[in-house]
C-alpha cells in the first residue's frame, strides 16, 4: 500500500459510488436529482510525530484537549488527510442567493459529510486489510466537538473546538493554509470538505510549501462581503458565535439539513490558491 494506491482507491470510490450523487428519494427538489456532490480528492501526508501536532495543544491554538495522533493510535506512523472539492453544481447553486444556502449546498453539507464518512471507513478498511491498524478520529467514540456557547467564560468562543481538527490536520499534511473565514485554502480551493485517517502504515510525509498559517490567503476581503451576517472581518477574522447563530437559523429553516458556505463561493480562493505561491 502506497500513496498512489490510496489515491487510486479513493478516486475510484468517489467516481463510482452512488452516494456521491443525490437520488430522487432524498432530494430536496427535482432540481437536484442526479447532482454530483464531489470531484476527485487530493491527499496530503504527515508523520504522526510532526511537532506541529504538539503545538496544537497550546491554548492559543486549540488547547490541551487536542489529542495527538499517537494518543489516538499509539503505534501510528502517518496521518493521512484528504480534501474533496465540491462539484461545480454545488458551488454554482450556492451563488444564486446571497442570504440563504441553496438546495445544492445543503445536500453538499449533509449528504456530503455522510459520503466523507463512508470514504473514511472504506480507506480505513483497505489499510487494515493490508495489515496496518488504522482509525478515523472523527468517527471514534472518543471524538467530541463543542459548538454551543459556554456560559460564564471570559472567552465563550473557546466553546467552538474539538479534540481533533480536520483543517489543522490538513495544514500539517501540506494541503493548505487558513483564510480569513477559517476555511483551509488548498490547491483545489476552499469549497469542499476534509477527512483524515491515522495509520500504522509508514508513508513519506509531504513537504509543506508554506510557513505562515495564512500564507495562501490574499486578505482581499471577498469573504467578508459574502457573509450574510457580517461574521467575518479583515481585522478579526471569523466570529464563530455570529456564524453559529446563523447556522442555527438555517437548521430551523431547512430541517433536517443546515449550512451556509457563502464565504467559500464567488471568492478568489473558491477553487484555487488565489495568489502565486513560491516554493521554498
Amino acid at each position: 500500500m502506497n500513496k498512489e494506491n490510496l489515491l487510486k482507491i479513493a478516486s475510484e470510490f468517489v467516481y463510482r459510488s452512488k452516494e456521491n450523487y443525490i437520488i430522487k428519494e432524498i432530494a430536496i427538489s427535482e432540481n437536484v436529482v442526479g447532482m454530483k456532490i464531489f470531484e476527485a480528492p487530493i491527499f496530503g501526508y504527515a508523520s504522526s510525530e510532526d511537532e506541529c501536532f504538539t503545538l496544537f495543544k497550546k491554548p492559543s491554538v486549540i488547547g490541551e484537549h487536542f489529542l495527538l495522533p499517537r494518543e489516538w493510535l499509539p503505534q501510528s506512523k502517518t496521518v493521512i488527510s484528504f480534501f474533496l472539492p465540491f462539484s461545480e453544481a454545488v458551488k454554482r447553486g450556492n451563488g444564486r442567493d446571497s442570504a440563504w444556502p441553496s438546495e445544492e449546498w445543503l445536500h453538499g453539507r449533509i449528504e456530503g459529510q455522510a459520503f466523507i464518512n463512508k470514504l473514511c471507513k472504506y480507506l480505513k478498511a483497505e489499510l487494515i486489510n493490508a495489515g496496518y491498524n488504522s482509525l478515523v478520529p472523527a468517527l471514534e467514540e472518543r471524538f467530541w466537538a463543542k459548538t454551543a456557547l459556554k456560559g460564564g467564560l471570559v472567552h465563550p468562543e473557546a466553546s467552538f473546538t474539538s479534540n481533533w481538527s480536520e483543517r489543522h490536520a490538513a495544514f500539517v499534511c501540506g494541503l493548505g493554509t487558513f483564510g480569513l473565514s477559517k476555511g483551509l485554502i488548498t490547491a483545489k480551493g476552499v469549497a469542499g470538505r476534509f477527512g483524515s485517517i491515522i495509520t500504522e502504515l509508514y508513508l513519506p510525509p509531504d513537504k509543506r510549501e508554506y510557513e505562515n498559517i495564512y500564507e495562501y490567503c490574499s486578505m482581499c476581503g471577498a469573504c467578508v462581503k459574502k457573509c450574510p451576517v457580517n461574521a467575518i472581518s479583515i481585522e478579526d477574522g471569523k466570529n464563530h458565535m455570529i456564524c453559529s447563530k446563523f447556522l442555527d437559523q438555517t437548521a430551523e429553516k431547512y430541517k433536517p439539513r443546515y449550512g451556509c458556505g457563502k464565504c467559500q463561493i464567488g471568492v478568489p480562493c473558491e477553487g484555487k490558491i488565489p495568489k502565486q505561491h513560491k516554493i521554498k
